[in-house]
This record gives structure tokens, C-alpha cells and sequence, in this order.
């Protein structure tokens, strides 16, 4: 008789891994549903686990799996305006918006969700990670613009317009997509220079600042 072919060892997983499992399949159920509409039996299914493996290591529950999911995604929409600082300053910024508003279009409800706010696991925690992304954008622009000390009107010109940026991907979903992903990402580029340009005509660091936009 021909040796049977040998079965494939089982592996069982490192915590890291099981967790990273966990986490992943949360993270697939809320970007596509708002938070309070994922359960842990969902996730569970989702993971091909037990309900009680995922609060083995997740001891606090929905929460906390939201929290450490919500945590990945500021990880990820961290890094969107985390462009090299080479060449001209618009198209980078064209690159750092096709990477947010790709991650907008994958993670439709739960980006809504999450900036939405009113879902039921909101926390003082959870906005502020949040609102922790918000700031690193803000950072990076700076960077972006060689910065290192803004002055009060252009901080709130960037941000406010991040916080444009923030609006108009919510209606874009709520618009089922419309215009077109380029389209948005070229207008909310225009609304960039607008809002610098305003700004220029009171406060001469920022006037300094848009004459370097072409360079």
C-alpha cells in the first residue's frame, strides 16, 4: 500500500495572532455597520471562534474590541497625509487624499460612524482617538507646508479644512459616491488653496505659505 499522504499539522496560534485574528474580523464587520449593530457573536462567527475565546482576550467586551479597533483604524488614517516632503506641495496632497478617501469608500459606515458620533460605544476615549487623528493630519500638513511655528490663523485654516475634508466624505457617502472619487479629491484640493487664499489676505505667514504652493 502507498503511504497516505501525511495531514497537515494544526497550529495553534500565538496570542498576538489570535488577537490580530479577532481584531481583524471586527474590523471588517464595522466598516461596513455602524458599531452598536456588530455584536460579539458576530465577530465571533466572523473569526470562526467561540464567543467566549473572544472575550478571553477581549475581557471588557464590545468595547474594548471597538476601542482596539477603532485604535488600527486611526493607525491607518494616521498615515494617508504621511507623504514624502519631495516635489511640489498640490500633488502631494492629491496623494494623501486618494489614500484617505480610498479608506473612506472601503469603510463606508463605519467611517460614518465613527465621525458621526451618537453610536452607543462613544466614549471620551474614542473621540479622543479621533480627534487624535485630526491632529496628526493637521501635523503633517505643517510639515508639509515647512512649518515648525504656525501662528493662530493659519492652525485654524488647516484645520478647519481638514475638518471640511472630514464633511465632505460623509456627504460623499451619504450622496452614494457622488461625484466621482478624482473629482472630490481635485475639489477638496481647490477648497485648500481657496481657504489659504482668504486667510492670506490677513495674516502674512500664510500669504508667505500660498506663494510657495507652485514651487
Amino acid at each position: 500500500m502507498s503511504p497516505q499522504a501525511a495531514t497537515p499539522a494544526y497550529r495553534r496560534l500565538s496570542v498576538e495572532e489570535r488577537r490580530s485574528q479577532l481584531l481583524d474580523a471586527a474590523l471588517s464587520l464595522f466598516a461596513h455597520r455602524a458599531p452598536e449593530d456588530v455584536s460579539l457573536d458576530d465577530v465571533a462567527e466572523a473569526a470562526g471562534v467561540s464567543r467566549p475565546l473572544v472575550y478571553r482576550y477581549f475581557p471588557g467586551g464590545k468595547q474594548q474590541l471597538y476601542e482596539a479597533a477603532l485604535h488600527s483604524a486611526a493607525e491607518e488614517l494616521r498615515g494617508c497625509f504621511d507623504e514624502p516632503r519631495e516635489g511640489p506641495l498640490l500633488p502631494r496632497l492629491h496623494r494623501a487624499l486618494d489614500r484617505y478617501l480610498t479608506f473612506v469608500d472601503g469603510h463606508d459606515a463605519g467611517f460614518s460612524a465613527l465621525l458621526q458620533g451618537g453610536s452607543v460605544v462613544e466614549t471620551s476615549r474614542t473621540t479622543a482617538i479621533v480627534d487624535g487623528v485630526r491632529r496628526a493630519a493637521a501635523d503633517h500638513i505643517m510639515r508639509h507646508l515647512d512649518v515648525t511655528d504656525p501662528g493662530p490663523r493659519l492652525r485654524m485654516t488647516v484645520r478647519m479644512w481638514i475638518t471640511a475634508v472630514e464633511a465632505a466624505s460623509l456627504i460623499w457617502l451619504d450622496e452614494d459616491k457622488q461625484p466621482p472619487m478624482e473629482e472630490l479629491r481635485d475639489w477638496l484640493v481647490d477648497q485648500f488653496v481657496a481657504v489659504l487664499t482668504v486667510t492670506a489676505t490677513r495674516d502674512p505667514q500664510t500669504a508667505t505659505v500660498l506663494s510657495t504652493l507652485s514651487d
